[in-house]
């Protein structure tokens, strides 16, 4: 029976196999050989493909009258990183809600809720049926980064001063605007975070107009947090902000603004275009090196990096070459590029002052074996921050590392931070310092920013005629009800008053000349501990001064620690020594032998602590003995304790040091 089934089955699919009218589509081998027919696709045609795209083709239709280059500046926290995104959200060129703080692209910037790096950006923004191009860059408001605002001002037509409602006018609002006024920026007020409880926009438009003469009636208030009333500030700028100067018929004459670096393509510039414009295969030549470069590709920040076509007299953009600019320094800041062979025609840009480094730390890895990881961690940073010095030191307590100079104190701990957060590195940081003058008999000068290159020994000193230290101009604004605890603490960090003025009512804008070395040393923490928070500070260079200074050492058993030196001034050295001495006997384990902890000035011994010794009970032994058995066993136990004292060395383990050192 199953036979039979099974041949009826096998008889049923024969059949449909050979009268299925798509037969010719299966590979019957065993029952006979089949032909396959192949036929030919007929030719598709594709349209070409277009040579801009539709952003490409909008932005060629904008004449340069209808450019506008600008940027936000204000104090720290004032909400430019906000204002920025409700832009670029009014002009479509992010979506709404996608992201918060787009242009802070580090996660540092994001973390800390601050703008280290400026960031700019292209947008298109449609005003009374007209196209317009605008260039948005946004600026760190902390003092440190100030040179990233100069050179932002280069780019730009005119500036959003934006105030807190609730803070208003704090004192690197004042830096910013004198900044931007002594470029010739055309300033739009604007007061921002209008829909807090604590807002008075009142007050600030006052301080406004009183301290930088601005009419309250042209200034915007907005809440770029809520998004009201920012679609004002467009129109504002479009009318007030005026057009870039340039004609792209000329030669090539281009400012390099800013740079960084990319593994994938090396240096990349932005850079602002006066005249001419440049596309990629371009022959360009540096003023500076006189080094050749062939372009590779040009573009614009859409809010990241948009390939174009080519880049007109007005705009700002990015550039990278083709081979490769490998080497971060040939990229100088305030450099002028133009096309080969038009050298002579094109007239340069004087550049940008570069910024000197103002702090100085050392740096030393907690493990000596991550040397190498440490040093390639620095390398790669200093690839984009550039204003970073760096040279090799030794030391014997912590080994191999680095001495690092910074802009500022908030500068080297957003670097110190990226080297922990992007590079896994654990290191020691020596608290910051900051460098002195050396002049000499022989009338030559050295600046000095390591402690252990003082002259402090006898014959050094003698071929030394003075030495002067560093002071800035610091600016200070709290309220009026501050005013003598602010006082207070400048005369004890050796300030000098140099003005006092009321730009309210209530609020107080304080000048002092004060020595940088105390500015570095937790200034402005004590500051707003002392005015709750309110004060604010700025401060910019302002001489060498002849000063008395000295370098104090921590000894240990009579043998410098050469990790813990400090240059300070005379008057500090009782105090910081005590406090020195007290902190290291807390971190250094007790030996077998008496460990004696001092703090010295030259030959001076400043302050000392003494760490007993481990001691056995010689007695435990003696019963009922006589006084003099007992005076000759702990005699005995004397003398090998000064035998010991006289061979033993005390071993500091790392953790001591990164403990004394931590903040």
């Amino acid at each position: 029976m199953r036979r039979c089934s099974h041949f009826l089955k096998e008889a049923k699919r024969s059949r449909w196999l050979f009268e299925s009218p798509i037969r010719h589509s299966y590979p019957l081998k065993e029952f006979l050989p089949v032909t396959r027919n192949f036929t030919s696709t007929p030719l598709r045609r594709f349209p070409p493909p277009s040579t801009a795209s539709d952003l490409e083709a909008r932005i060629a239709a904008i004449p340069i009258e209808r450019f506008r280059n600008f940027c936000i500046v204000a104090h720290v926290d004032h909400g430019k990183s906000t204002l920025s995104d409700r832009l670029l959200e009014l002009t479509g060129t992010i979506q709404p809600g996608t992201n918060k703080q787009v242009l802070d692209k580090l996660d540092v910037e994001r973390e800390r809720g601050i703008t280290v790096k400026a960031q700019t950006c292209s947008m298109i923004y449609n005003h009374q049926g007209e196209d317009y191009l605008l260039h948005l860059v946004d600026t760190p408001g902390h003092v440190d980064f100030r040179a990233e605002v100069s050179r932002s001002y280069a780019s730009c037509g005119g500036a959003l001063l934006l105030v807190d409602a609730s803070q208003g006018v704090q004192a690197q609002t004042v830096a910013n605007f004198y900044l931007a006024f002594a470029q010739g920026l055309q300033l739009v007020p604007v007061i921002n975070k209008v829909d807090l409880p604590t807002a008075d926009p009142e007050r600030a438009l006052e301080q406004m107009e009183n301290t930088f003469e601005l009419d309250p009636e042209t200034a915007v208030l907005v809440s770029a947090k809520t998004g009201l009333n920012v679609p004002a500030l467009l129109p504002t700028v479009v009318d007030k902000v005026p057009a870039p100067v340039g004609d792209s018929t000329k030669p090539l004459r281009m400012l390099l603004v800013d740079s960084w670096y990319s593994p994938f393509k090396g240096v990349i510039l932005l850079a602002r275009l006066f005249d001419g414009e440049v596309k990629a295969g371009h022959q360009v030549i540096s003023f500076a090196t006189g080094t050749k470069y062939t372009v590779g590709e040009v573009g614009i920040m859409y809010p990241d990096q948009t390939p174009q076509s080519v880049l007109r007299a007005g705009q700002v953009g990015y550039i990278h070459f083709n081979p490769a600019m490998r080497v971060s320094a040939e990229a100088k800041v305030g450099d002028t590029y133009t096309r080969v062979g038009f050298e002579r025609q094109v007239e340069p840009f004087p550049g940008f002052e570069e910024p000197k480094a103002m702090v100085f730390v050392a740096a030393f890895p907690v493990d000596q074996a991550a040397f190498i990881h440490l040093e390639e961690s620095i390398h790669q940073l200093l690839l984009n921050d550039r204003s970073v010095t760096i040279q090799k030191e030794s030391s014997e307590a912590l080994g191999a590392g680095f001495r690092l100079g910074f802009l500022g104190t908030l500068h080297c701990s957003v670097f110190e931070d990226r080297l922990r957060q992007e590079h896994g590195a654990s290191i020691i940081i020596t608290p910051p310092t900051v460098p002195f003058k050396v002049i000499y008999d022989d009338g030559k000068e050295a600046v000095i920013t390591n402690p252990a290159s003082f002259p402090d020994d006898d014959i050094s000193r003698r071929l030394v005629k003075e030495l002067r230290e560093p002071y800035v101009l610091a600016t200070l604004t709290f309220p009026e009800q501050y005013l003598g605890k602010a006082i207070e603490l400048c005369e004890s960090n050796r300030g000098e008053q140099k003005s006092l003025e009321y730009f309210t009512s209530t609020q107080v804008i304080l000048k002092y000349e004060l020595p940088l070395a105390q500015l570095v040393d937790d200034f402005f923490g004590k500051l707003k501990s002392a005015t709750q928070g309110y004060a604010t500070l700025d401060y910019e260079e302002s001489d060498w001064r002849i000063s008395q200074i000295v370098k104090l050492q921590l000894l240990v058993n009579k043998e410098p620690v050469d990790a813990v030196s400090r240059v300070i001034h005379h008057s500090q050295g009782r105090h910081l020594g005590k406090k020195w001495v007290e902190k290291f006997k807390e971190h250094v384990d007790r030996q077998m032998f008496e460990v004696v902890i001092q703090a010295a000035v030259g030959k001076q011994i400043v302050a000392r602590e003494t760490l007993k010794p481990f001691r056995k009970d010689v007695l435990q032994k003696l019963h009922a003995s006589d006084v003099s058995r007992r005076r000759k066993l702990l005699e005995k136990q004397k003398e090998g304790r000064k035998k010991l004292k006289a061979v033993g060395n005390v071993t500091i383990d790392h953790k001591a040091f990164q403990a004394f050192l931590a903040k």
